[in-house]
């Protein structure tokens, strides 16, 4: 018999913990320690369809929480491809100039969420469930706890004219901040080039 995989792992933690509240350190402990362990939780969530719970399902969850509700229904899910070309993610991520699209980060910045350094994903804008295609139009850079938090949730980026209201708006010491704050991703960005 081979090894059992990181997903079948979280698979049978969530099974023993039906209708209880999970810490990701939980998660991650029942996969041995994956990294990938949210991933493989969206794939349950997402393509085999548990009714499995976060912050963005239940004001009762904070982040980090996860309920698996109820015993899933075990019923033929649509599969999608999860590859997305090397070329086209070089496309997007050139296009969005490395930079989350949601909160701004960049790669090798510190993640004031998680406290790591940041990775940048390819994330859908209207998500593959609900006809959303793996095209450059559909697609944006997104660092890890955006990607996590966005799912089928978000709209596209704000436009322009609503962004330049709003940094109007603010006060001066967070004009100020943003002001610094874009010298120095275009100054990086320049380097890049």
């Amino acid at each position: 018999m081979g090894t059992i995989g990181s997903k079948e792992k979280i698979r049978r933690f969530l099974l023993a913990n039906i209708g209880r509240v999970i810490e990701s350190h939980e998660l991650q402990e029942a996969a041995d320690g994956a990294v990938q362990y949210s991933r493989r939780l969206r794939e349950l969530r997402d393509e085999e369809g548990w009714p499995i719970l976060s912050h963005n399902d239940s004001s009762e969850l904070k982040p980090g929480q996860y309920m698996l509700k109820d015993e899933p229904v075990h019923k033929e899910r649509p599969q999608f491809a999860r590859a997305i070309s090397a070329k086209l993610r070089a496309e997007v991520l050139d296009r969005n100039g490395f930079t989350c699209q949601m909160c701004g980060l960049t790669p090798g910045e510190t993640d004031p969420a998680t406290g790591r350094s940041v990775r940048l994903h390819i994330g859908h804008i209207k998500d593959k469930s609900l006809g959303g295609k793996d095209e450059l139009s559909n697609l944006r850079t997104l660092c890890s706890t955006c990607n996590q938090g966005a799912k089928n949730i978000t709209s596209e980026k704000p436009s322009s004219i609503w962004l330049l209201s709003q940094v109007r708006r603010a006060g001066r010491d967070e004009q100020k901040a943003l002001y610094e704050w874009l010298k120095t991703k275009f100054s990086t960005a320049k380097r890049r080039m």
